[in-house]
């Protein structure tokens, strides 16, 4: 393995103040980007900047790649025990720095800080271990016949992650890369990077050996279609927008490498006629809201039966006004902050008005900003009712804390409003008989469906159908899109 560098990325101020950050990270070092711009990132709840990144060039991925490609021989040699141990390391890194991390990432995202330590430090960091964990069971190689079929890594991986979970995605996808043998390019979101960077020092500090991880900043059109575009680059996985992932697919089409895609979510929340609805609409409310609606699952859909439509109302709006009420990130308590920038905000404001203009009851929240909220990118949570599944908050993902009560006169209409998108990336459904909900739920086209309420399993195969993705993450399923398999012939 070529030697590791020991410098640590230069910070010009302690963490509670604005962030620096002029390199990138290529080959075991901190390096200085080959271009000559910058970019800011803010804080959710006071629209301050934070921090400044490198705006990284197609320059920056060839270094990066090429890294990639020199370590991977090595890297995937090793035997699985030693890349697991690198992977504990990792772990422990980033628990050592859990407090720094949720912090940085309820500024940058606007998660309020006590869910920002559970879920967004909590989940990655069990990610990582969860990786290295498989690798002491996983099976690289099975007879069949005359034949042993060999799972082997791809190679060169790219990597394309949001903001709105964004050290979970990188980790879902790092993690188990770096597990089955592959080395890595990671291109963070511009809009929630810092935690990245943080990664990044972990990752160094763990002793990772050189280009086995690299990090490039900078936008997707630029960084990011350098990736997808690039002839070394074996395999892109990718989260994001479903146009956004569309564009991905498109780039690297045209060097026939393999692609993962994990895209939006419009998902339906079946709730039969025989369900407990004060259990049923109350954790309905909570996960449309979550991480103030900016989640990809995020039920957004609640169906419910028309003849106990008033009822819905009432709790889901009660449920609204008690738990909801948005605040700053750090207060005590608050389960719900701000969007993660102004353009989030103002995109959600305006389909807010949307549901208004095309005439959906408009039963909690609104357009406008929360009263004493007028600084930071807050948005009202809102809940519509009588809302008809052809209307635009009905059909686009709108990555906020919006909830649409769609009502249906029979079961298979139900399953009808609930298939009815584009999309198929989760669902639920609530009923008094676990079975009935989970025939229900056999039928809803969706990579994932919560039967009354089951608790979210980070070991389950997590990913869409339609135009929600291709492939799967997380567990046994994560690991394997990251292998190829080979029959050698005996």
């Amino acid at each position: 393995m070529v030697a590791r560098a020991t410098t640590r990325h230069p910070k010009l101020r302690k963490f509670r103040d604005m962030r620096t950050y002029n390199q990138i990270y290529i080959n075991g070092q901190w390096v200085a980007s080959g271009g000559t711009g910058t970019l800011s990132v803010h804080d959710s709840a006071t629209e301050e900047v934070m921090a400044t990144i490198p705006d990284g060039v197609a320059a920056d991925v060839d270094s990066a790649v090429a890294a990639a490609k020199a370590a991977f021989p090595a890297w995937s040699a090793l035997p699985k025990e030693a890349r697991a141990e690198y992977l504990n390391k990792i772990v422990a890194g980033l628990a050592a720095r859990a407090d720094e991390i949720a912090e940085v990432i309820a500024k940058e995202v606007g998660m309020p800080l006590w869910l920002s330590k559970m879920i967004q430090v909590g989940l990655p960091t069990g990610n990582f271990k969860g990786a290295a964990d498989l690798l002491g069971s996983y099976e690289f190689e099975e007879t069949i016949g005359n034949s042993l079929v060999v799972r082997e890594a791809i190679g060169v991986v790219g990597c394309i992650t949001p903001w709105n979970y964004p050290l979970h995605q990188i980790a879902l996808k790092v993690a188990p890369a770096m597990a089955a043998g592959n080395t890595v390019v990671l291109k963070p979101s511009e809009v929630a990077p810092i935690n990245a960077f943080i990664l990044a020092e972990v990752i160094h500090d763990a002793g990772v050996p050189a280009g086995v991880f690299n990090l490039v900043t900078g936008v997707g059109p630029v960084v990011g279609e350098a990736i997808a575009a690039h002839a070394d680059v074996d395999m892109v996985s990718f989260t994001g927008s479903t146009r956004a992932g569309k564009r991905v697919a498109e780039v690297a089409a045209q060097t026939v490498k393999k692609v993962s895609l994990e895209l939006g979510g419009k998902s339906a929340n079946v709730i039969l006629e025989d369900a407990d609805f004060s259990k049923a609409i109350p954790d309905g409310v909570g996960k449309c809201f979550l991480n103030s609606g900016q989640t990809c699952t995020a039920l957004t859909r609640m169906l419910v039966p028309r003849a106990r439509l008033a009822e819905a109302e009432a709790i889901a709006a009660g449920a609204a006004q008690m738990a909801f009420q948005p605040g700053n990130p750090f207060e005590e308590g608050k389960m719900i902050g701000p969007l993660v920038s102004a353009a989030q905000r103002d995109r959600v404001r305006g389909f807010i008005q949307t549901g208004i203009d095309e005439g959906a009851t408009l039963i909690a929240g609104g357009p406008t900003a929360p009263e004493g909220l007028e600084q930071g990118y807050y948005v009202q949570p809102t809940i519509f009712s009588n809302v008809t599944r052809e209307m635009t908050i009905a059909q686009e993902e709108i990555f906020g804390p919006v909830l649409s009560i769609i009502p249906y006169d029979t079961e298979e209409e139900a399953i009808e409003i609930a298939n009815d998108t584009i999309y198929g990336l989760a669902g639920g459904v609530w009923s008094g008989d676990a079975d009935h909900a989970k025939a229900v739920a056999r039928r809803i086209r969706a990579g994932q469906v919560e039967v009354n309420g089951g608790r979210f399993n980070p070991a389950a195969p997590f990913g869409g159908y339609k135009q929600s993705g291709l492939g799967r993450e997380a567990g046994k399923f994560g690991l394997e899109e990251f292998l190829e398999v080979k029959a050698l012939q005996l």
